[in-house]
Order: structure tokens, then C-alpha cells, then sequence
């Protein structure tokens, strides 16, 4: 059996305050794009005496086997249901490392697919629930319909947004942004002198062509200080006809709206690059 996880970019996101568990309060918009991994898995043969192996294929998987976001999904299930030994096949499509949410829609899309496969008959909020303790962003792929996000990113409200007239063209240039890194220069809203705060989704109700101000990603403004590069990928998007332009999650990705299809592929050839039409 067989799925296609999916990723997501984040329309702003405002870092709000820093948590007594030393995880920050967010709070963003995540909303999903057509760029897929594929994901199979298999009954293993009789008498395998490992739990589960994982073949990946495609882009680079960094990290070793059973700190992967799929392999923990099926050890999670396995701690309440009695799972047999299974072959997880993972090609890779979806970059990592790049604010996309790739690693966290695998784990999620496991989840669903193994549910499926083994007919647990997993409620939303129970597989919500085991999405949120493999990671933050893992909750929004168990919906995987645009959602405001809050708390580390599991809380989530599914809303009414529709960008289904916009193509998106996405950049991932060769750089990594660790999660230290990304927080590093961030001073959350509730510190800063002048800390008002409008809500994201008061600010995607108004017309996309006031976005470029409003819709902010608090982290570009460190991140784009360690890497210009980032910024002048935005800044091009922008000379190329976006009608928003924006770094997704810490990064490295960004991406543009367009009324009509961008054609860039060209002028962005050294690195990874994505175009299509969002639904």
C-alpha cells in the first residue's frame, strides 16, 4: 500500500513568547503544496527478526534509520497495538531541511498509512494525538488543509483559505538553517517595546496584494542577516511578478505567488526549484 505525503509552506509566523518548556509559542498559517514524497510499505517476510526496515531512495535522508519521523511512527503505534514486522520503502522528493515540513508529513503520512493497512480504525484526534508527540508540524498532515497553527504548531483550526488561482514557484538553495541557528536571533513579540500583535488570520482576509507588509515571518528578519542570499531570492521573486514572496518556517525555502505561471526555473537552475498551481 502506498501514499503520497505532501509539504507545506507558512503563511507568516509570528514567534509570540518563549515557553516554560523552552518550546516558543507560535502562531502561523500552514497551508499545503503539491510537491510529494511516496511512501509503501509491506509486510515483511516470515520470520524477520527486525521490527522495521526502511529503504529511501530520491534526495538525501540525513540522520540515521530510527531517528526518522516514519520509522517512530510505527514503534509509537506499535507501543499500543501489535504490529508485525513491516518493509517501509521512502522515496524522497521533498527536500529536507527546508522549512517545508517533508520529514514531519512522512511521519504523518505513516501514521495514516498504517492505520489503513492494519485497520486500527484510528479516530482524526487519536492519530492528531500520536502526530503531535512524533513532532510539531506532524499534527497539520493528519488534516492537510490549510489551518491556522498555534501552541508548537500542533493546535490547530482548519479555516477557509483558497489560493487555488495562484501558481507558487519555490526556491530551496543550497544552505541549512539548523533549528539553533533559526532561533538564535529571534526576540519573541512579548519582549519587544512595541509588541501589537494582528492576529494572521485578520491579516490573509485582506486582499493578497497587501500581504508584502503585513504577512511577516518573524524569522527572516535574523536569518536574512546570516544568509543575503535568502534575501535576494525573495527580492527576485518579487522583480519576477509575485504578488507574495515569503521564507517558509525557518527556512531555507522561499516562494512566490503568482497570477500566472512564473517560468523561472532559468534563472533559479543552480538550485532545487518547484512551480505549479496550488489547490
Amino acid at each position: 500500500m502506498i501514499v503520497f505525503p505532501s509539504c507545506k509552506i507558512n503563511l507568516g509566523l509570528h514567534i509570540l513568547s518563549k515557553r516554560q518548556d523552552g518550546y516558543h509559542e507560535l502562531e502561523t498559517i500552514f497551508y499545503p503544496v503539491p510537491i510529494y514524497d511516496a511512501l509503501e510499505i509491506i509486510e515483511a517476510p516470515l520470520g524477520s527478526d527486525q521490527k522495521v526496515k526502511l529503504s529511501c531512495s530520491g534526495l538525501e535522508v540525513q540522520g540515521n534509520e530510527e531517528q526518522n519521523l516514519v520509522v517512530k511512527a510505527y514503534h509509537l503505534l506499535a507501543t499500543d497495538y501489535s504490529l508485525p514486522p513491516i518493509e517501509i520503502a521512502l522515496l524522497k522528493n521533498i527536500p529536507m531541511g527546508a522549512g517545508l515540513g517533508g520529514g514531519s508529513s512522512d511521519g504523518a503520512f505513516a501514521i495514516k498509512l498504517l492505520n489503513t493497512y492494519f485497520k486500527l480504525s484510528l479516530s482524526t484526534e487519536k492519530q492528531l494525538d500520536y502526530a503531535a508527540k512524533l513532532g510539531s508540524d506532524c499534527a497539520f498532515f493528519i488534516l492537510n488543509k490549510p489551518c491556522v497553527g498555534k501552541g508548537r504548531g500542533e493546535q490547530l483550526e482548519p479555516i477557509e483559505l483558497s489560493l487555488s488561482t495562484y501558481w507558487i514557484a519555490l526556491v530551496k538553495p543550497n544552505i541549512h538553517i539548523s533549528t539553533a541557528e533559526a532561533f538564535a536571533g529571534i526576540i519573541p513579540r512579548d519582549k519587544l517595546e512595541n509588541n501589537f500583535n494582528t492576529s494572521l488570520l485578520e491579516i490573509i482576509k485582506s486582499p493578497i496584494n497587501t500581504w508584502k507588509e503585513a504577512l511577516v515571518n518573524d524569522f527572516e528578519a535574523s536569518i536574512f542577516k546570516n544568509h543575503s542570499e535568502l534575501n535576494s531570492i525573495k527580492n527576485t521573486l518579487y522583480s519576477s511578478g509575485a504578488v507574495y514572496a515569503s521564507m517558509s518556517g525557518s527556512g531555507s525555502s522561499l516562494f512566490g505567488l503568482f497570477l500566472e505561471e512564473p517560468n523561472l526555473k532559468s534563472t533559479f537552475k543552480s538550485h532545487y526549484y518547484f512551480e505549479g498551481k496550488l489547490s
